[in-house]
């Protein structure tokens, strides 16, 4: 059973940059994400992609970005419940909330933020007649625990970043990687092109375009993989196929909570502080909607930061807040650090 001030729901850049601005009005934060690390999409879709419109940064790769908002949090100490999916709320007698993941992890809270990005993340799954029946059988979407790899022969279907990365990175785990592509172009990061290119020249992975995956065998684990190539088909032995075709973004359970939907979107009062037709549930970023929405990671930074004042309000009733700028102020961690502008020197100039 886990214990919060604020449960947030999603673990993408205006998840996390929740936990700082709540925080500094000494509100702990929870966070539960589908996806097995924090970043949401600029972690599993794009980590090498630049953003060009974050505030101070003319340039920024986006898992970057994602290390940059872990580390600012990192003093408020927040708690993550990863690669589960928040499956009911329940509003208590009391006014707090409790959600159970679909794998039975409880969480009690007195407000909750529903910062999901598009919403939960599936994966895109190719068209197999089979393909159910290998699924953790050696058909693996994710790569949770690479080290699960090791020594082992692996084929990556895809054309896109994450499926040249994970080339790259199981390289030195696996017994033999393959790559397989419908083209002969990839759209991932350059470096990461040249860095497949230069492990293709050196055979430490076998690269297979144009091609494409079109059956899958094996008696209760899968063995090997059908592909055709340039009119030919034939069969390749493996231990793992592991299909990177990106993610289909979906509300879930979340759709069944009694929140306003519109657009496959949670509507919510922009006037105030993004709350949702049900009191003491929010919802801020790309998940929201409301007149002149703009789905930008700056705009969830703002939502997020009016959010937190309202709950701190909500939590507090007839206390009063005085807003003071962080360089006045300065940042007390919940781990005990103080950080703090150097104070004036006062000195007497002869």
């Amino acid at each position: 059973m886990i214990t919060t001030d604020i449960l947030i729901i999603g673990a993408g850049p205006t998840g996390l940059f929740t936990v700082f601005e709540a925080g500094l009005l000494k509100l702990k934060c929870h966070l539960i994400d589908a996806l097995p690390q924090p970043g949401g999409q600029l972690t599993e879709l794009y980590p090498k992609k630049p953003i060009f419109d974050i505030p101070g940064f003319p340039s920024i790769n986006a898992g970057e970005l994602v290390d940059n908002l872990m580390e600012q949090i990192k003093q408020f100490q927040p708690g993550f419940t990863l690669g589960e999916t928040a499956k009911t709320l329940t509003k208590l007698e009391d006014g707090t909330f409790e959600v159970i993941t679909n794998k039975g992890t409880v969480h009690y809270a007195k407000a909750v933020a529903i910062a999901g990005g598009l919403g939960t993340f599936e994966p895109r799954k190719p068209v197999l007649e089979n393909l159910a029946d290998f699924e953790e059988k050696g058909v693996e979407y994710f790569i949770k625990e690479p080290e699960h790899f090791r020594n082992k022969k692996v084929v990556i279907a895809g054309g896109g970043d994450s499926a040249l990365d994970w080339s790259i990175f199981l390289v030195n785990i696996a017994s033999e990687v393959t790559l397989i592509h419908r083209r002969n172009e990839f759209r991932g990061a350059l470096d990461s092109v040249e860095k497949v290119q230069a492990l293709k020249d050196q055979g430490k992975i076998h690269m297979m375009t144009p091609a494409e995956v079109i059956g899958l065998k094996g008696e209760g684990k899968l063995n090997a993989i059908t592909v055709v190539r340039e009119g030919e088909t034939f069969d390749i032995e493996t231990d793992y196929f592991i299909p990177l075709f990106g993610l289909t973004p979906k509300l879930g359970d979340l759709g069944t909570w009694g929140l306003e939907i519109e657009k496959n979107a949670i509507k919510v009062n922009n006037s105030l502080d993004y709350q949702t037709n049900i009191p003491g549930v929010y919802a801020i970023g790309d998940i929201n909607t409301y007149p002149g929405k703009l789905k930008l990671i700056l705009c969830g930074f703002h939502e997020a930061t009016l959010m937190c004042q309202s709950i701190y309000n909500m939590l507090n009733p007839g206390k009063k807040f005085v807003l003071k700028y962080t360089t006045v102020s300065g940042i007390d961690g919940f781990d005990g650090s103080r950080k703090e502008a150097e104070k004036a020197v006062v000195m007497k100039i002869d």
